[in-house]
């Protein structure tokens, strides 16, 4: 079609996202989903209302966003960590 056609969504996956994924020696599997879960957990990330990725998700409920799509990123796994050991480090010090 010299470029008049566009790709559909499961031939950009087949033919240029998958290929890409192999090449970058991923194991796991790559979809479309993997993509929303990537974008809601980093909308998080960045600070984002959880309303607003909802909305943007056009999730039915903010259960459904955090359930099943937004993942805890590293750091804020860490910093949570921390926290909580430094409230354990004062009260053991305080003794």
């Amino acid at each position: 079609m010299k470029g008049t056609q566009r790709y559909s969504p499961d031939s950009l996956l087949k033919r240029q996202i998958r290929p890409a994924v192999k090449r970058a020696k991923i194991l796991t599997h790559v979809g479309w989903h993997t993509f929303r879960r990537t974008f809601t957990t980093l909308l998080k990330a960045n600070g984002e209302d959880i309303k607003v990725v909802q909305e943007l998700l056009r999730h039915a409920t903010i259960k459904m966003t955090l359930e099943v799509y937004a993942q805890a990123v590293t750091p804020a796994k860490r910093q949570a960590q921390s926290k909580v050991a430094g409230m354990l480090r004062e009260k053991v010090s305080a003794k």
